[in-house]
């Protein structure tokens, strides 16, 4: 089966698993997509199991246009094939935060590269990135990762400069690493 195969029965997949209501309150609030099938994150895994772990596939499904795609191409980008190039050319085609902290759950933070590129990001001027990079600190606190003091030191200085312009969802992740330094 072809790639371009693949992608159509995947929508196939998405369609059959629509959830109708869900799907007009996300069109309704404005999301930025063309299609929205209002699959719920439980169901969008059990779809990605049906599916290869494919890079081709994963990349086709993350150009398009369409909110689950985006969060299954997270799901089945291969890990070792993630390049932290291709992630941040990702990150400046993210729509939402939704897709970056399914993106940063299923397929980022699991990266060799993570915490360093996390640093980086969170240093820098794009929001996304940002944003990207406290999701994926907060995500290796979760799973065990502890850092040194000089490391502690950056992330204190990054989120005190960057709170004050932060929007709600970047505030949120900020608070969500500071939170697990403080415990």
């Amino acid at each position: 089966m072809t790639t371009e195969e693949t992608v159509r029965e995947v929508k196939k997949a998405l369609r059959s698993a629509m959830n109708g209501v869900l799907s007009a309150q996300m069109r309704q609030a404005g999301m930025p997509y063309r299609l929205v099938f209002g699959v719920e994150l439980p169901r969008l895994r059990e779809i990605a199991r049906e599916f290869p772990s494919d890079r081709a596939l994963a990349q086709n499904l993350w150009n398009q246009p369409i909110r689950e795609c985006k969060m299954l191409a997270a799901m089945l980008m291969p890990i070792e094939e993630m390049l932290p190039e291709v992630a941040e050319i990702w990150t400046d085609e993210m729509p939402t935060a939704e897709i970056a902290q399914t993106t940063v759950m299923f397929l980022f933070s699991r990266t060799s590269w993570a915490s360093a590129i996390a640093f980086q990001w969170i240093a820098g001027e794009h929001p996304m990135r940002q944003l990207c990079g406290y999701l994926i600190l907060a995500r290796l606190m979760v799973q065990g990762a502890e850092f040194n003091a000089p490391s502690i030191l950056e992330i204190r200085d990054q989120a005190e400069a960057t709170l004050p312009q932060a929007d709600l969802h970047l505030q949120k992740a900020i608070h969500a690493v500071l939170d697990r330094l403080d415990a």
